[in-house]
């Protein structure tokens, strides 16, 4: 992380090409419904360098619907940032609700998220875990009890790993749960040929087509690859 801030990557676009179309959106139906406490982090999060990594607010707000269908009360964040979608879920799940949170750089949640999950009452429901995710995914399933018992996974984390992840997750949510994953557009690249690709992209890129790929072949879970944001991809687990 302390890299990407001294040397901050090119942002990918949001799917919505237009920007007067993407400003009616967001001002018509997800701001005027966003709870103070989210509107607050967000625009505390614009004067990071890297505000881009920050989940779209209408990305988050299909991601609230979301946790409400399911019900959701036991969630797993795999990359957390300053923390905007771990206070939504936060906001959405019961009271006795909780969230493992993992992330191996918290320095920016500390700083700017969690100050305002603390003065929103909702730090009990998180548990956070300062640790890359595939250790900690693999040391839940050592414990049988974990396996089938969350209701949602959110993961917007290192790209390169959303199949690993997928893997472990698949055993950790319960049939008829939900997980999304975040940047599976990555910025409308997907569909280019990599030469028109920018060179700092075109792993990631390639990445996101590989996986995108195998999602579809998976026979464990039903799609959905919705062009929201930078692209979130919707998986139902069916078995």
């Amino acid at each position: 992380m302390e890299n990407f801030i001294k040397k901050p990557p090119i942002p990918n676009p949001v799917v919505v090409q237009s920007e007067e179309l993407y400003k009616y959106i967001l001002e018509t139906s997800v701001y005027p419904r966003e709870a103070e406490p989210l509107k607050e982090l967000r625009i505390a999060t614009e004067n990071h360098p890297l505000s881009f990594f920050g989940t779209c607010p209408d990305a988050g707000q299909l991601m609230a619907m979301i946790l409400k269908l399911v019900n959701a009360k036991k969630t797993i964040e795999i990359g957390v940032f300053t923390g905007y979608s771990l206070l939504l879920t936060a906001l959405t799940i019961p009271e006795d609700g909780k969230i493992t949170a993992i992330d191996a750089y918290r320095k920016t949640y500390d700083e700017i998220g969690l100050p305002i999950i603390r003065k929103a009452g909702l730090e009990h429901k998180v548990n956070f875990i300062d640790s890359r995710a595939l250790p900690v995914l693999d040391k839940l399933l050592e414990d049988a009890e974990n396996e089938g018992s969350f209701d949602f996974a959110f993961v917007d984390a290192d790209k390169d790993n959303y199949w690993n992840y997928h893997k472990r997750l698949m055993k950790l949510v319960k049939v008829g749960g939900v997980i999304i994953y975040d940047n599976t557009l990555w910025g409308g690249t997907v569909a280019l040929p990599e030469e028109a690709v920018h060179e700092d992209k075109r792993v990631l890129r390639q990445s996101a087509i590989e996986f995108n790929k195998s999602l579809s072949a998976d026979p464990c879970v039903e799609i959905s690859l919705v062009s929201i944001g930078d692209g979130s991809t919707i998986c139902r687990s069916i078995s």
